[in-house]
């Protein structure tokens, strides 16, 4: 388990203090945090690290309402006074006067993984500390206030009080296998840096039993407030500290005949050399690149949502600028400004430290895959190509053969234009090789179904099997020049390619195989386009101007305006905007501090010093150009280093001993707050696409499997796209049940590739929008009237109104007679059945399995201790009550402690 922050804040204001109330959402467990407001400049935060009861909290708010009155009795005099109201802290800044404390004042659930919410930031309050009596105004200190509130923060920040959202999925439940002996040693390691001579005083009453928690330090990387929270850092309890990632998250229904599979998207952007499009390009002197996104694509099986039951799996891959010392002049206000190598960089240096960082955080193989055009009239785009391959070169010739890095060029601008070639059949054979070389992460082993039907292509898979599942060993970074729209749909294909293998080996589909035009991958690909245009927004100042569709050549005619009007919104951004936005996000990032004295942001001419340190001083120590990885890293592959049980990762971790009756380690009461009346608009707060509401035709006796080929006319939205006509609605669904079965994948494509252009767009616009049908007049409306009631065969398959055929009648009988004789083998057991009919059919088991499931469950066994407690539960029904044992007794007074005491 993770530990728990403080989800629920108040902030209760006197002229000489603030006070934080922090509380769980229990409302059981209080922390309080007092802030001075007399120090102009300073930040003076104390936190006493006592752990209070809610009756406790009232008593001391109470006394310090009653210290902090000017005159008692008199009306409206009272010390306190609740300033606000929040769910967080995201941290405290400084510009040229005091400091301020920002607030997260609105939150909405996006997502659940396993149990633990992930929220997004929609709303935040800026309070500033000191008290005016104590003020020192500076006249540039609103335009700083002006800047640092040009980052939107309700705009795709996220945030989890118990989930740690800057690792990934792998990474977590790695850390909660951890052996028990080690978690035990390391508790009095780390005992003495969140000392709390109260937190323990339940345990000594429980006879000393307990739950673990771990919790580990956050990847700074992928923290976004970690600059605004350092200094508290080490001041305040850790439950204060919240960490926001910013990025994407979506997360999505698929309903496989009842079954529901949550299928989720989250984006984590670095925070290392972040900014806008043309002003962030290559990478800095310590190995960070522009733009640089890790995409983690999450499965679980939401019947059981625990980590430790539940079925979990998850494929992480990575999008980034080429790491080269590079950039584009945008003051010459072309479209496409000329590329320029700013540095010789002939030992690859910059590379190297990347692709080092990448090795410690993802294993071996690193996988390369390079978008950038390879073939130009002028040259462009080719110099970065072929950079990237001397550097890559240079750096594989010092590695093990087995660790060095892969590197796969594809032009794929140039396979777009061209009428013969298919965009997504290369990539999709891309993607293959990808995923076999990497793996993907799975918490449980291999099914039985995957062991009664093989699959060749599962028994070539890579990555690294232990015996709780697989694990992810490598990753896949893909790149080309903005690392926008090429690169989110090479990422499309390469997570569908990978979402197959999840399902497999979840057994629930029979193949790692899935096909476009079905429901699973739309609803996929829809995340991936959401995903794809807020992180093109956030870097590009626009959405995608090329889609999966267009690549496909099935978008609709009206796309190609859309894609006009985007390219020229990113064009207007990038010259007019972008400049603002970076000098925000160099403020909010802790890249640019104000002095007084020296330059304002706005005055400096260009941020390259300030995120290149070595322009500024000289680094203490250099790499090595033979060796230029860590020694440490490579002796682990090709497990990642991150994840590796060693000294240097068991210092990160916190250890922390809770009992079995806390409100932090329950589930169920954290999300179900039974103790509290909630409505379920409150609890169910989270909508979801789902793939059978959304997706799924409407239309009667159509399979309702979402692996199922469908024509796009046949998808649920396209039949509920038009709400206004409903005889048109009537139409479309009997004109997806007549219509005939879709055509294949391959079919598809090599059908969207023959035909001319002006066909395709014709063809794309039946497809994105609904089936065409000509509406009638009015004089005609009592034909659609008749059209409305459609025939029972056409529906069902049969006319009920015909008898049965003599064959149909003949099984009906036989299917009669084996139900009962069966009835007659249970009536009478012991005796064989010496009548039976001759129609009768003597079934026999194919397997020899005792199982009948595919996680191989075993059936329970009732122990000796349930025995009792069963008879205990009839003797209570007929009045016989059994005394409270010594367990009984604890739980109840240490529910009435933290209730009423």
């Amino acid at each position: 388990m993770n530990f728990i922050s403080i989800p629920i804040l108040n902030s209760i204001s006197v002229m000489s203090r603030y006070f934080l109330v922090g509380s769980n959402n229990a409302e059981t467990k209080y922390r309080v945090l007092k802030i001075d407001r007399t120090e102009p400049k300073d930040l003076v935060i104390i936190d006493d690290r006592h752990v209070y009861t809610q009756q406790e909290v009232r008593e001391l708010l109470g006394r310090l309402d009653l210290g902090n009155r000017t005159k008692m009795g008199q009306k409206g005099s009272s010390g306190l006074f609740r300033a606000v109201s929040a769910f967080g802290v995201v941290g405290f800044v400084r510009f040229l006067e005091g400091y301020y404390i920002v607030l997260i004042t609105k939150r909405r659930k996006m997502a659940d993984i396993g149990g633990h919410a992930i929220y997004k930031v929609e709303d935040t309050n800026m309070i500033y500390i000191p008290n005016d009596s104590v003020r020192v105004t500076h006249p540039d200190e609103a335009r700083y206030l002006r800047i640092f509130q040009n980052v939107d923060l309700s705009s795709n920040f996220y945030f989890s009080y118990s989930y740690d959202l800057s690792h990934s999925l792998q990474y977590n439940l790695t850390v909660l296998r951890m052996p028990l002996e080690m978690l035990k040693s390391e508790t009095t390691q780390n005992r003495q840096e969140s000392f709390d001579i109260f937190e323990d005083e339940g345990l000594i009453t429980q006879g000393g039993s307990g739950v673990f928690g771990i919790c580990s330090e956050p990847y700074m990387k992928y923290v976004w407030n970690g600059e605004l929270l350092d200094i508290i850092k080490n001041t305040v309890h850790r439950d204060w500290l919240l960490y926001i990632i910013h990025g994407f998250c979506g997360q999505s229904k698929l309903l496989i005949y009842g079954r529901p599979v949550y299928v989720t998207l989250i984006a984590r952007r670095s925070s290392k050399f972040a900014g806008t499009r043309f002003l962030k390009r290559g990478a800095n002197c310590e190995g960070d690149v522009a733009n640089e996104v890790e995409t983690e694509q999450i499965l679980c099986d939401a019947s059981v949502m625990s980590f430790t039951a539940g079925s979990y799996s998850s494929y992480v891959q990575v999008r980034g600028s080429v790491p080269l010392y590079w950039s584009q002049d945008i003051s010459t206000m072309m479209p496409k400004p000329p590329i320029t190598l700013d540095q010789a960089d002939p030992f690859a240096h910059v590379a190297a430290l990347h692709f080092d960082q990448m090795f410690q955080r993802f294993g071996s193989p690193i996988i390369i895959l390079n978008l950038v055009k390879e073939r130009e009239k002028r040259k462009h785009e080719r110099i970065l190509s072929e950079e990237l391959v001397a550097a890559v070169t240079y750096l594989n010739q010092f590695l093990p053969p087995e660790h060095t890095i892969v590197y796969i060029p594809w032009d794929m601008a140039k396979y777009t234009k061209s009428k013969l070639c298919n965009v997504l059949d290369r990539l999709n054979v891309i993607a293959e090789s990808v995923v076999k070389k990497t793996g993907f992460f799975v918490n449980r082993p291999d099914s039985y179904c995957s062991i009664l039907r093989p699959d060749e292509k599962w028994n070539e898979l890579g990555g690294c099997v232990i015996p709780t599942g697989r694990l992810q060993t490598g990753i896949l970074r893909t790149n080309c020049v903005d690392c926008l729209d090429r690169t989110n749909t090479a990422q499309f294909m390469v997570g569908k390619c990978a979402l197959a293998y999840q399902l497999y080996s979840l057994g629930l589909i029979d193949k790692p195989n899935l096909q476009f035009d079905t429901d699973a991958v739309r609803l996929f690909e829809e995340l991936y386009e959401d995903h794809g245009d807020t992180l093109s927004l956030q870097y590009g100042g626009s959405q995608l101007v090329h889609r999966v569709k267009t690549y496909r050549k099935i978008a609709p005619w009206t796309q190609h305006s859309k894609d006009i009007m985007q390219t020229l919104s990113r064009y207007y951004s990038n010259a007019f905007s972008d400049a603002d936005r970076q000098d925000s996000i160099n403020l909010f990032l802790g890249v640019f501090h104000p002095t007084e004295g020296k330059p304002h942001l706005w005055e400096l001419p260009t941020d390259f010093y300030l995120h290149h340190k070595n322009t500024m001083r000289l680094l203490p120590t250099r790499r090595s150009y033979t060796y230029w990885w860590t020694p440490e890293v490579i002796k682990h592959l090709p497990l990642p280093y991150d994840e590796v049980i060693c000294a240097v990762n068991l210092k990160k971790l916190i250890v922390k001993k809770f009992h079995k009756y806390e409100e932090e380690i329950d589930i169920h009461n954290e999300f179900f707050r039974p103790y509290e009346l909630s409505s379920f608009d409150d609890t169910f707060c989270l909508a979801m696409t789902s793939s059978a509401r959304d997706f799924m035709p409407k239309t009667v006796g159509i399979d309702p499997s979402p692996f199922t080929v469908r024509k796009p006319d046949e998808t649920g939205k396209s039949v509920l796209g038009n709400k206004s006509n409903r005889e048109e609605a009537v139409l479309q669904r009997k004109t997806a049940a007549s219509a005939p079965p879709p055509p294949s994948e391959e079919a598809v494509s090599s059908s969207s590739e023959d035909d001319s252009g002006t066909d395709r767009e014709e063809e794309g616009s039946v497809s994105q929008r609904s089936t065409p049908v000509k509406m009638t007049d009015a004089g005609d409306s009592a034909k659609v009237t008749e059209n409305v009631v459609q025939p029972m065969k056409e529906l069902y398959g049969i006319n009920l109104s015909d008898g049965l055929s003599e064959e149909d009648f003949s099984i009906y009988s036989r299917f009669v007679q084996l139900g009962q004789s069966q009835h007659k083998q249970d009536k009478n057991s012991q005796q064989p059945c010496s009548r039976c009919s001759d129609g009768v059919i003597k079934l026999t088991p194919i397997s020899a399995f005792s199982q009948d499931n595919i996680y191989e469950v075993q059936p329970p066994r009732v122990d000796r201790k349930s025995t009792e407690i069963f008879q205990a539960h009839i003797q209570a029904s007929q009045g016989i009550m059994q005394p409270l044992g010594k367990e009984d007794s604890a739980m109840y007074r240490e529910y009435i402690r933290n209730r009423y005491l």
